[in-house]
């Protein structure tokens, strides 16, 4: 018995920690259209790169520290792994251009509806990949946020293609990193370092034709470009630590902080249209999160609601 309880208590320890992880990656994303409407100036590639390359620079600094850069050399000799992780590379890489692109458009209310997708998207993804139970309410929800999708866009005869590119690039990415083996940290550095050859490429032919916007008299710039490949990585990092320490259906249902915060910036403080249409959209996908959480909360209850002498190998009194 006393093994037991050592366990469970093991197991709950993980998860406490992988759930405050999903708190700060979520609230740190949830800040980002105050960062980047701040990179006014720099296209959404510039940025994408500078983002990549300062990255790579942040992360070897914190590898080093930490002596692991040989675990880097360990990754790349891995093929399963790498083979996963330019999969997941080229999914995160999509969505910080989508996401920058909706920033400088004017469109953090679409970002809002797309980050709102992705924890129902998670859901059908763990359904598909991981094997994980579909329960009659989350096929519900997953149902909702399809017609949510559906109405906005027959009542605005425009398509959503940024929330669902959004939606999809990161549930996808959530996916590939829970499957791959590899340390956190370790995992986005080779990540970065797939893409940094081709962002610093990026950079330096901007410089050449005189057409970038980093170190060409704007301070504001100088400082925030390299800035923004610390702001990266920080909250990828907790975001990939949660992901590993909690159920995929778990960290989609954490990832309620970014969509709501992004929806209250783009409402409340850039006054972005919202209208009916927007707003009944909104209500099929906050129907859907709202049964997929109660879904959730009641199979979390039972869960730990296990008599003592059944069969359940964690038994609790």
């Amino acid at each position: 018995m006393v093994e037991v309880k050592t366990e469970k208590t093991a197991a709950a320890d993980k998860a406490r920690q992988g759930v405050w992880f999903g708190l700060a990656a979520y609230t740190i994303w949830g800040s980002f259209p105050l960062f980047f409407k701040a990179l006014h100036g720099a296209a959404p590639l510039e940025i994408v790169s500078h983002r990549i390359f300062w990255s790579v620079v942040f992360l070897l600094a914190l590898l080093g520290v930490r002596r692991q850069l040989g675990s880097i050399g360990e990754t790349f000799k891995d093929r399963s792994t790498l083979l996963t992780l330019c999969g997941s590379t080229l999914l995160i890489a999509t969505n910080w251009l989508v996401f920058i692109y909706a920033v400088q458009r004017g469109e953090v209310l679409q970002s809002s509806l797309g980050y709102f997708i992705t924890p129902l998207l998670s859901v059908l993804l763990g359904f598909l990949f991981l094997r994980e139970r579909l329960t009659r309410w989350q096929q519900l929800s997953v149902l909702l946020a399809l017609l949510g999708v559906l109405n906005l866009s027959l009542r605005h005869g425009q398509f959503p293609w940024i929330a669902l590119v959004l939606a999809a690039s990161f549930g996808l990415y959530g996916l590939l990193r829970k499957l791959a083996k590899v340390e956190a940290m370790v995992g986005l550095t080779v990540e970065t370092l797939l893409l940094a050859p081709f962002a610093l490429g990026y950079i330096l032919y901007l410089g050449k034709l005189q057409q970038g916007s980093f170190l060409v008299g704007s301070l504001r710039l100088d400082l925030l470009l390299p800035l923004s490949g610390v702001v990266t990585a920080i909250p990828l990092l907790l975001f990939v630590g949660a992901a590993r320490r909690l159920q995929l259906a778990t960290v989609g249902f954490l990832q309620y902080i970014t969509p709501s915060l992004h929806f209250l910036l783009a409402v409340v403080l850039y006054r972005e249209p919202f209208s009916q249409g927007h707003l009944v959209s909104f209500l099929f996908i906050w129907f859907g999160l709202a049964i997929y959480s109660a879904d959730a909360l009641w199979k979390n209850r039972t869960s730990f609601n296990v008599r003592p002498g059944s069969n359940n190998r964690y038994s609790v009194d």
